[in-house]
């Protein structure tokens, strides 16, 4: 009885951790990566060993570094100027409040209007909005993979 009460908090981990790789409110690859650590502690790291879960935690260390780079990588190659960085964190902030659209398109609000207000150039503040928007919507699908990823190979080890 008492582990499936373990199973069940792990499995709930895994759960919020997924949600968690969309939501920039929650560490979602952390989360996995809980609920990875403690499925495989309830058997005693009979069936998930040590190995499996290093590697789910370098996927999750890759995660998080993806998660912060992508979007200024998207920034940076179409030349933004600091407002717009700042304006795309700031949108990323102000959307948690706004439900899943405000968490996707704010921070392209933010960067063009950073940019805008940096150099007053519509066309330019348009472009580096899309731009740091597409970094960042690649780094949430990498990091989507990289969960499923995570998820792959713990019920792999568990179940072979």
């Amino acid at each position: 009885m008492v582990d499936l009460v373990w199973w069940v908090v792990a499995v709930a981990l895994i759960g919020v951790g997924v949600a968690g790789t969309v939501l920039p409110a929650l560490p979602g690859t952390a989360f996995v990566l809980a609920g990875i650590v403690l499925g495989a502690w309830i058997d005693g790291f009979a069936r998930v060993g040590a190995v499996t879960v290093a590697a789910c935690a370098v996927l999750a260390a890759l995660a998080f570094v993806l998660d912060y780079v992508a979007g200024l990588l998207g920034a940076k190659k179409v030349g933004a100027s600091p407002q717009a960085v700042a304006g795309a964190a700031i949108g990323t902030v102000a959307g948690l409040f706004m439900g899943l659209v405000g968490v996707l398109f704010m921070p392209l609000v933010g960067a063009a209007l950073g940019e805008y207000l940096a150099g007053r150039d519509h066309r330019r503040a348009a472009h580096v909005g899309v731009a740091t928007w597409l970094g960042i919507m690649a780094g949430l699908v990498a990091k989507v993979v990289i969960a499923f990823a995570m998820i792959g190979l713990f019920v792999v080890a568990l179940v072979f």
